[in-house]
């Protein structure tokens, strides 16, 4: 059986996945912490609270469509100054 994580090293993860958007899995290879784990520990801290999991994974997509976005924008300007 593993000895139990420190709770520095526990705070350390939970605050990356929730400021940062570290994704569980990275926190999870990175510390050599169970994944289960991890989601136990948002789980009980999140009770009540809106989901951090659900709000990195909201910021991840947003993040993306911004780029899409960006080389649309470009593409656009490319074809405008094509026609001239």
């Amino acid at each position: 059986m593993s000895e139990p994580i420190k709770k520095e090293i526990k705070d350390e993860i939970l605050h990356k996945i929730k400021t940062t958007g570290m994704s569980v899995l990275e926190a999870s290879n990175l510390y050599g912490v169970s994944i289960n784990a991890i989601y136990n520990w948002l789980k009980k801290e999140s009770a009540g609270v809106p989901n951090v999991l659900a709000n990195n994974q909201l910021r991840r997509d947003n993040e993306k469509l911004y780029a899409i976005i960006g080389k649309l924008t470009a593409e656009i300007e490319r074809l405008k100054k094509g026609r001239k």
